[in-house]
């Protein structure tokens, strides 16, 4: 079941701190999929998915086009999906803050003169994030 991101649970809000790497989907102008791995961080307060990356990519190529996007995050059966529509923000305060937010999740990103930031804002979230503990029956 979809949810919105304000319905958002403790547990679910700590899964996107955690470090992991995700996917991006974005739509090529064919309307075929772009998918790419990415580190993203999550800004529960705003709803906002940041992704920093080059401002020549193909992902930047489609957001500009209007492309809505998805970032899914699994970890074994835990995994969820962010998805809304997607913008390039190319001005400094935007990326310092993508930038920053990218930095605290994982590490300090290498210098890029052509970084810009892709803001998703997420609409609907899929998935679970709840860690599911399997017994063993005796027969």
């Amino acid at each position: 079941m979809a949810r919105r991101p304000a319905d958002l649970d403790s547990e679910t809000l700590a899964f996107l701190a955690e470090r992991h790497l995700a996917t991006l989907t974005t739509l090529r102008a064919d309307g075929s999929p772009h998918v790419v791995a990415v580190g993203f961080s999550y800004d529960a307060a705003a709803g906002l998915v940041r992704v920093i990356t080059g401002g020549t990519s193909q992902k930047v190529r489609n957001i500009d086009r209007g492309s809505r996007a998805a970032v899914c995050q699994i970890d074994g059966a835990r995994w969820l999906s962010l998805e809304g529509p997607g913008v390039i923000r190319r001005d400094e305060e935007s990326i310092a803050e993508a930038v920053r937010r990218y930095g605290e999740r994982y590490q300090a990103p290498r210098p890029n003169d052509t970084r810009v930031a892709i803001e998703i804002a997420v609409e609907r979230v899929l998935g679970r994030a709840v860690r599911t503990v399997r017994t063993v029956g005796t027969s």
